[in-house]
């Protein structure tokens, strides 16, 4: 906190971004928590989307890259993250305005056209890593509009056995503090954070893209999941 009070202002959104990784991966540690990536190459700038599981996807994220998270707005209200999350470049999205939507897509083109990576969650809610939601098409407009990539990645949260654990899991009423306790309690977790090709949005319909990403986040994360229907709206 006190760094990113008194010393971001003053540095260049590239400084930042290294200081937020290297936090990124430290905070991994101390949680206890491997990270194993692997996969395709990474795009220069683009969207990217992931499945959802818990508040250190995150971190996950920006142990690989730096990036600017879309983020629900009521994140914004809530006591010391809310602040932290604004001054790391996070947009908040309002939902059910379409005036506010508009501004939103054109911040994260910004953000996009000056070379970052901008990172969001297109199930729009959390899960237990063991399926994929549907994805929420709206959201990858701005990468469709600009003519950036999007490109897939899919969080698994492992044993080091290799088997499926929820121990990180912070959704349904799983409280914070019940879930950072299950992550300190667990001997160890392994998050396999795999790169999926990226998708070119030159040509297909936004619906299309979030079925092609969705399919490609499923098949790593849940290979047994019945295909469903992959966005809505």
């Amino acid at each position: 906190m006190l760094t990113s009070a008194t010393v971001f202002p003053f540095l260049g959104i590239a400084t930042r971004g290294r200081i937020r990784q290297r936090w990124s991966r430290t905070l991994l540690r101390i949680l206890g928590i491997e990270l194993h990536i692997s996969g395709a190459a990474l795009i220069e700038r683009g969207l990217l989307v992931a499945n959802h599981v818990s508040w250190v996807d995150i971190f996950v994220i920006n142990a690989l890259t730096p990036a600017a998270f879309v983020s629900k707005a009521d994140v914004r209200e809530w006591p010391v993250i809310g602040w932290l999350s604004a001054v790391n470049e996070t947009v908040f999205l309002r939902r059910g305005s379409r005036g506010h939507a508009r501004v939103i897509n054109d911040e994260i083109a910004e953000c996009m056209a000056n070379g970052r990576h901008v990172a969001l969650f297109p199930e729009g809610t959390t899960t237990d890593g063991s399926h994929v939601l549907h994805f929420h098409a709206a959201l990858l407009q701005p990468a469709i509009l600009t003519g950036h990539p999007i490109q897939p990645v899919a969080l698994r949260y492992r044993t080091p056995e290799g088997g499926f654990t929820r121990a990180a899991a912070y959704d349904g009423d799983v409280s914070l503090g019940q879930c950072i306790a299950s992550i300190v309690g667990s001997r160890r977790i392994v998050v396999h954070l795999d790169v999926l090709p990226a998708i070119d949005t030159g040509t297909a319909h936004r619906r299309e893209i979030a079925r092609a990403a969705h399919a490609a986040i499923t098949d790593r994360v849940a290979p047994e999941q019945t295909p469903a229907e992959a966005l809505a709206a």
